[in-house]
């Protein structure tokens, strides 16, 4: 008889972030991470609020602009999450 794969089925993938995506910043992964540690010890709230519009995505990096008078920022793509 045939080895039947009886695994529990794979997760589906989170659709992946692209250009143009408006985001914000997840708490968790942000907060132990180096970005976070070479940063204000405070990280202001609207980056955790959103949204901010993903413009470009290098690798495992995104930079995001916010529609607040500051300048853009890269962040590790692992820290972003689709804004809803």
């Amino acid at each position: 008889m045939a080895d039947s794969d009886t695994s529990a089925p794979a997760k589906a993938k989170p659709a992946a972030l692209r250009k143009g995506a408006l985001v914000k910043v997840n708490r968790k992964a942000y907060s132990a991470s180096i970005e976070a540690a070479a940063s204000d010890p405070t990280p202001p709230d609207y980056i955790f609020d959103g949204p901010g519009e993903l413009l470009v995505v290098k690798g495992d990096y995104g930079q995001v602009r916010w529609n607040r008078p500051v300048p853009d920022v890269w962040l590790r793509m692992d820290q972003l999450e689709v804004y809803s």
